[in-house]
């Protein structure tokens, strides 16, 4: 499953979200310790100054992206992101919201910003016990003096958003591990705020039920298109939920990037080795892996100039596309040569359908199936349909290991005829008048 693209606006916009060279320490000479770390100090040469949690960090968050903030414990993402709701003071450094500044601002603010602007889900789920699943969720509501019966039918809308209706008059102890988690993210909904902040959200749940959850979060963030900033600290759920990712270590961001950026280009042996057992296979996409899709054969050109390409390339069928490049179908060297012998001059009467296409973005989890159902290398299409790439089954086979198997019968090209036989063929038949020109 693919997460859903952050927003691309038409001209450039402010970042609903921006930190700026933030520091945090905790100790008896905050200020003096930051001086030192400015001038080069190791975190560890200022302990006995204080304790560095954030050490120079500097991001931006785009309207409607998910940011996940990565890293071990200790390595200073829970810290920063409960300076970017103001829970902790930064000890240097800026942190605004959609242009406005969040740090040094007074405590009236601050609460008006937080009311407006940013909404929380802690990883313990912070329900009040005595209020009913409903009630929990209309809280933000209740604090912003909206009247009972408005807020309660907002709750019950969510409630049905997260998968919760019918639920709103049980008490959070009624409900499961994973049932209190919506409700925690429908309480930051009916906030109604453009921005998620979720602390750890799903890392107290089982494995199931945090996949679950995981998948629900996209499901939404396609019809809400939230801002969210999410820490974990689990590297195949930054993988599946982050359009960007950045990663912590030891109090300092030291790789900003895209899942697949993270993945195949790591900044560092320390990033290169916390990716190494990641699931690459929920990450890389056929996109990041496809090749140039050739012999491809354009429509206007005939069977002479499809039947070299395929006695060139050393196989049996090629890809026939339009003028745009969208597939129209396959063509095999034994049709080709049918034709050529025939004296025709055009491929359209001996197409077969594309056995098998893909999208840029489908993840290669995805692509198994297909590839082993497709006789030629797996076609790759963009979001216009156009064939952009190719995917040969040993290319996805030395990415991700043996694929899964099947039982059921499968088509499969013969050998690509003789070259002699071809080249025969070719001298022997009449020349005929057709378009050479090979895409």
């Amino acid at each position: 499953m693919t997460h859903p693209p952050a927003l691309q606006a038409s001209t450039p916009s402010a970042p609903a979200l921006s930190a700026k060279n933030l520091f945090k320490v905790f100790g008896r000479a905050p200020q003096v310790a930051v001086d030192k770390l400015r001038s080069g100090a190791r975190r560890d040469e200022i302990s006995d100054l204080g304790t560095a949690a954030v050490i120079d960090a500097s991001f931006d968050v785009q309207p409607g992206e998910i940011f996940v903030i990565m890293g071990l414990s200790g390595s200073g993402k829970s810290t920063i992101i409960r300076m970017l709701n103001g829970l902790h003071e930064a000890t240097a450094g800026t942190v605004e919201v959609k242009g406005d500044p969040l740090t040094g601002v007074g405590s009236a603010r601050l609460r008006g910003l937080r009311r407006e602007r940013l909404a929380m889900v802690f990883q313990h789920f912070a329900l009040l016990p005595h209020r009913t699943v409903a009630a929990n969720v209309a809280y933000p509501l209740e604090l912003r003096g909206v009247g009972k019966a408005e807020r309660l039918a907002k709750a019950d809308e969510i409630l049905a958003l997260v998968g919760l209706e019918g639920w709103g008059d049980k008490l959070p102890s009624a409900l499961s591990g994973g049932m209190q988690q919506r409700v925690g993210i429908a309480r930051a909904l009916a906030a109604d705020t453009d921005i998620l902040l979720m602390d750890e959200a799903f890392s107290a749940l089982d494995p199931l039920i945090r996949r679950e959850m995981q998948e629900q979060l996209l499901e939404l963030q396609r019809t809400l298109k939230k801002t969210i900033v999410f820490i974990t600290h689990d590297l195949n759920e930054a993988m599946f939920l982050g359009d960007r990712i950045a990663v912590m270590r030891d109090g300092r961001i030291v790789q900003i990037g895209t899942p697949e950026d993270i993945l195949t280009d790591p900044a560092n042996d320390y990033v290169e080795q916390f990716v190494q057992d990641v699931d690459r296979a929920r990450v890389l996409t056929a996109g990041n892996v496809m090749e140039r899709p050739r012999p491809r054969v354009d429509a206007s050109a005939g069977p002479r100039t499809a039947l070299r390409q395929m006695r060139d390339a050393y196989m049996s069928a090629v890809y026939v596309t339009d003028r745009d490049r969208k597939p129209l179908g396959i063509v095999t060297d034994r049709d080709a040569m049918k034709l050529v012998r025939a004296g025709e001059n055009s491929l359209l009467s001996r197409l077969k359908p594309v056995p098998q296409s893909v999208r840029e973005d489908d993840v290669l989890m995805d692509l198994f199936v297909p590839s082993v159902e497709s006789p030629l290398p797996l076609a790759v299409l963009d979001a216009d349909g156009r064939l952009s790439g190719v995917i040969p089954r040993v290319t996805l086979l030395a990415a991700l290991g043996p694929g899964p198997t099947s039982t059921e019968e499968i088509t499969v090209l013969p050998h690509p005829l003789p070259s002699a036989e071809i080249d025969a063929v070719l001298a022997d038949a009449a020349p005929a008048v057709e378009n050479e020109a090979v895409r």
